[in-house]
């Protein structure tokens, strides 16, 4: 994903707190996520390519990518972040703190005024991606001012 420049929300939206439960938790994805991170998705490439939200084949790269190439996306979802430019969330496990997917919220390419949102979880976590989706859809509409939002459903 490029980074877009306009911002998502105003500058003085205050970001909510984002959605956990007894199962999983969503904490802002950064640099200090990046092995897990990179085990987790890496794990999972084909289980991941073959959902609705990648299925155009753009990511993950069915090849991987080195560690460092991975901090380097970490670090633009964190700059994005700040700039409010888009929204990416690890998923954690819970109990525990496994990296067990990820959310991603920016503006639409293809579509002014949408707000494509996208995730994963890996595939010995599939069960959890019906619930994710739902818990992050209620999320979205409860707590920030996105008026239209493009979500694959599953």
């Amino acid at each position: 994903m490029t980074s877009p420049a306009q911002p998502l929300v105003a500058a003085d939206f205050v970001v909510p707190d984002p959605p956990a439960t007894d199962r999983f938790r969503l904490e802002p994805l950064g640099p200090r996520h990046n092995a897990a991170d990179h085990a987790a998705w890496t794990s999972s490439i084909a289980h991941i390519r073959a959902g609705a939200d990648f299925a155009d084949g753009s990511w993950p790269p069915a090849e991987g990518m080195p560690l460092a190439a991975n901090l380097d996306d970490l670090r633009r979802h964190a700059e994005d972040f700040d700039r409010r430019v888009g929204f990416t969330y690890t998923v954690l496990s819970v109990p525990g703190d496994d990296v067990i997917g990820c959310v991603y919220i920016y503006g639409s390419r293809r579509d002014p005024g949408v707000i494509d949102v996208r995730s994963w979880v890996r595939a010995d976590h599939a069960f959890l991606d019906a619930g994710l989706r739902r818990v992050v859809s209620d999320w979205l509409a409860r707590a920030w001012p996105f008026e239209r939002v493009a979500y694959a459903p599953r």
